[in-house]
């Protein structure tokens, strides 16, 4: 590096281009050479001149620029403090396209470590330059500045609102038909981190008449697209109820149902989510979810999947279909989740956090579902804290409906209620003795574990009478 140094000084351009260049392919190599970089004062130099440089100086300076930020905060605010956001915006207003996509790019890696730099980004005066950026005709000046919009306003509402301002929103909306794959990321991305943060950003997005073309990335080939697309409605419909029924309206639910049963993995895990939050806004909404067939797909991904976050998030989406009425709790226990849920729970090789999801979601429907036949499923199997709510819900059903009372009786369910040892004065205690109650005195000892015995004892006591 000591030798790299002076050679950026040195009177032949294309000398001063081959040094940046090799500085920065060794700053992108790790952060120890990134750290040389700094340490050995370099960056200084690099800037010293640079507005006055060549177009290929100023693309290697801020390929340099960007190798040192990349790696950590401080190393990128290492950059800050030599003054290279000034510059890197002054490269923002070049000519060249290519020194533009240099310095975007350098901008947004800076930017994407915390707020803090993003800030700093911002006070630099690049926010309303990277807008006109993506309005250029090139494609991947365009993708890098839309990558660098979305990692500065991923921080806080203040700097999406700063993105928002200078009018980005409708110049992003545009290209979400652009036909080039990696654009329509970086822009539904964007999109993205601006509509997450309040109601009234999303609200922005939204009246950008972003629907239903936004729809139609989710029909599409590249796995990020779909993922991004997925990701941008998800941020939309989790702020109201308005805004879901919004997406409803235009076919969101029914779009994502479809992306979620076409595609596998991680790129399913925002759908999932999108349709947990609709579902977890009101009985309608959920009503939305179950008549657009939204259960079987949340089903199998507990099946197929490997990974034990997205079991999670269909698990927590499932127990938000379920939880709001009867009717609700029915829909979902006719599709066969609780006893997948139930294995899942019980399942020692399943995470914490998937246990803790399950168990809610078991808990949400059961406390609803008054659909006997899949609750005398579960009965036999249940572990103590989930069986209090199947023995719950059967004391509810039991005392209104005597054909109820009779199949819990042949399908051996009262047997199994005699066979729980709940402690004196519990809730799970006070349930057995609802049911038991349903019943005639002598069919419920005749199902009380040693009652043969006892009846055995008495046929060999009994002395005829002859």
């Amino acid at each position: 590096m000591t030798l790299l140094r002076p050679l950026l000084l040195d009177v032949i351009p294309n000398i001063q281009q081959t040094a940046a260049l090799a500085l920065g392919r060794l700053a992108n190599y790790n952060d120890a050479l990134a750290e040389a970089v700094v340490k050995g004062d370099i960056i200084p130099q690099l800037l010293c001149s640079l507005s006055e440089q060549n177009r290929f100086y100023k693309k290697a300076a801020a390929f340099v620029l960007r190798a040192v930020g990349k790696h950590s905060p401080q190393l990128a605010r290492s950059v800050v403090q030599c003054g290279a956001l000034e510059m890197l915006v002054i490269c923002l207003e070049d000519f060249d396209p290519g020194v533009k996509e240099a310095a975007s790019w350098a901008l947004g890696y800076i930017a994407r470590h915390n707020s803090e730099l993003s800030q700093a980004v911002v006070d630099a005066g690049a926010i309303p330059l990277l807008v006109l950026c993506i309005q250029e005709p090139e494609i991947a000046l365009k993708r890098i500045a839309a990558s660098t919009l979305s990692d500065i306003s991923k921080h806080s509402p203040e700097l999406a609102q700063t993105v928002v301002d200078a009018g980005a929103i409708a110049h992003l909306a545009q290209l979400i038909l652009n036909p080039d794959a990696k654009l329509k990321r970086q822009v539904l991305s964007a999109l993205s981190q601006i509509a997450k943060h309040s109601v009234e950003l999303a609200e922005l997005v939204v009246e950008a008449e972003i629907f239903p073309v936004v729809l139609t990335c989710l029909k599409d080939s590249d796995e990020y697209v779909k993922k991004n697309g997925a990701t941008l409605i998800r941020e939309i419909v989790k702020h109201t109820p308005e805004l879901s029924q919004l997406i409803v309206n235009a076919g969101g639910v029914a779009a994502v149902i479809d992306c979620i049963g076409s595609c596998r993995g991680t790129v399913r895990l925002p759908g999932i989510m999108m349709l947990g939050y609709v579902a977890a806004h009101s009985e309608n909404l959920s009503m939305a979810v179950i008549v657009s067939k939204g259960i079987p797909p949340l089903c199998a991904c507990l099946i197929e999947e490997q990974e034990d976050h997205i079991k999670a998030a269909a698990a927590w989406a499932l127990g938000q279909i379920g939880r709001h009425t009867p009717e609700h709790a029915c829909a979902v226990a006719v599709a066969n989740v609780l006893p997948i849920l139930l294995s899942i729970y019980m399942d020692t090789r399943s995470s914490e956090d998937l246990q803790i999801k399950t168990k809610r979601a078991l808990k949400n429907i059961l406390q609803k579902c008054t659909y006997l036949p899949a609750l005398e499923q579960l009965l036999h199997d249940a572990p103590p804290n989930i069986i209090k709510h199947i023995v719950g819900q059967f004391s509810k059903v039991l005392p209104h409906d005597s054909k109820a009372r009779r199949l819990f009786v042949t399908t051996g369910g009262l047997k199994k209620v005699q066979e729980i040892k709940a402690e004196p004065g519990s809730l799970l205690q006070e349930y057995i003795n609802t049911i038991n109650s349903c019943y005639p005195e002598e069919i419920v000892r005749y199902y009380s574990p040693g009652y043969s015995e006892i009846l055995l004892e008495r046929v060999e006591n009994y002395h005829p009478v002859l």
